[in-house]
């Protein structure tokens, strides 16, 4: 009973500090936009400059499993906790372009970390059973506070510094429970994780469980591209200014409502069933979405649809993942997890923004309902394959 009570204590602190690390990034992709969009920075360097969060993840990726298995969980949230308040305080000192792009890089690091380390922590001690309620909790409190962030946006209006400052200090509350939560590490490798390097376990980890990797993946491709190009297209299309902001928060609003009851759906039925249902639905309502582009009503309807269905890509590759793949390598399984949305984040406005400089004719939900389509196939084909391997 007491056990089960601490468990509970850490998930809602760990729920907590993922939250708040949802919110100061929710809150600083469209401020700094529009703090640079004011000061007369080009759209091109605007852009540019967002991409720091992704980079900094990529590049503390491959030096954050040997300290955390070495460490244990709780210093690499500090860690990274650490980094994302400092840098949240350090926005004030200097307005400069370069010097936010490094801030933001260190951002990536720090909540990178923190997500690493809060994932593993969760996948590693949760019971299988309930394992997508938990995953599926921790992406709703993500999600929900990535929502709330911008609607801090306007309080730039009164300072500049007053939403810096704000997200810092809730930073810092939300990072200093993790001090009141006692220390644990992952599972010791044995067998053939043990007798291998780390790059060797990235190997094995993608051997096991390389389909898994592929919902979060899409997630990133899908919120990067869809936030970033889906606004260019829909002025293309002489969209109304105001529902294009509308459109794309009905994405987030309906991953929002059925995060939990698809996370709980598929500890009953199986993730990959749920992922292929998600991935075959987005592709199809997106699909049916670029037939009727006139109706900015109908298109928000689509994405509101199309976030229901997949919204939740992410937590369901984590626990596939974790379905797939060992204990003892389920910190390098997680690790992958991060490096394929932060891949897929990255693509997603390259391969998008080519795709509309060199196709005019198409619609730009086919090209993301085709992309949906061979992912669906792809882990229709190969993913019942590997799952009886692992077996």
């Amino acid at each position: 009973m007491v056990v089960q009570r601490f468990e509970q204590y850490r998930f809602l602190i760990l729920v907590i500090i993922v939250s708040i690390s949802g919110f100061s990034q929710g809150m600083l992709l469209p401020l700094i936009s529009i703090i640079f969009e004011t000061d007369g920075v080009s759209s091109t360097l605007n852009g540019l400059n967002a991409t720091g969060l992704y980079i900094g993840t990529l590049l503390i990726s491959p030096f954050i499993e040997q300290p955390l298995r070495k460490f244990g969980y709780k210093p690499i949230i500090i860690f990274g906790g650490a980094i994302v308040f400092i840098a949240l305080m350090l926005f004030p000192l200097w307005k400069h372009v370069m010097f936010w792009f490094i801030l933001r890089l260190l951002i990536g690091i720090g909540d990178h970390c923190l997500h690493y380390a809060t994932q593993t922590w969760i996948t590693s001690s949760t019971p299988h059973g309930k394992l997508g309620k938990s995953m599926s909790i921790y992406g709703l409190s993500f999600g929900v506070g990535f929502a709330v962030g911008p609607l801090f946006v306007p309080l730039v209006k009164v300072s500049e510094v007053f939403p810096f400052v704000i997200s810092s200090i809730l930073c810092l509350i939300a990072w200093s429970l993790i001090f009141f939560v006692k220390n644990e590490h992952p599972d010791l490798l044995k067998g053939d994780a043990q007798e291998t390097n780390s790059f060797s376990r990235y190997l094995l980890s993608f051997k096991y469980a390389w389909v898994a990797f592929l919902p979060p993946f899409v997630y990133g491709f899908l919120e990067t591209s869809l936030n970033a190009l889906f606004p260019v297209y829909a002025l293309r299309k002489e969209f109304d200014v105001s529902l294009v902001s509308i459109i794309l928060a009905a994405f987030s609003v309906g991953g929002i409502i059925t995060q939990i009851p698809i996370g709980v759906l598929g500890d009953k039925i199986g993730r990959r069933k749920v992922i292929l249902v998600g991935l075959f639905s987005g592709a199809v309502i997106f699909g049916i979405g670029s037939q009727f582009e006139n109706s900015e009503i109908f298109i928000a309807c689509v994405f509101l649809i199309a976030g229901m269905f997949m919204g939740s890509l992410f937590s369901l590759g984590i626990t596939y993942m974790a379905d797939l793949t060992p204990k003892e390598l389920l910190p390098t399984g997680n690790l992958l997890c991060g490096i394929f949305f932060s891949i897929g984040s990255l693509t997603g406005p390259f391969i998008g923004g080519l795709y509309l400089q060199l196709v005019e004719v198409y619609s730009f939900l086919l090209f993301i309902a085709l992309i949906l389509f061979v992912l669906y196939m792809i882990v229709l084909l190969f993913g019942k394959k590997l799952r009886a391997q692992v077996r």
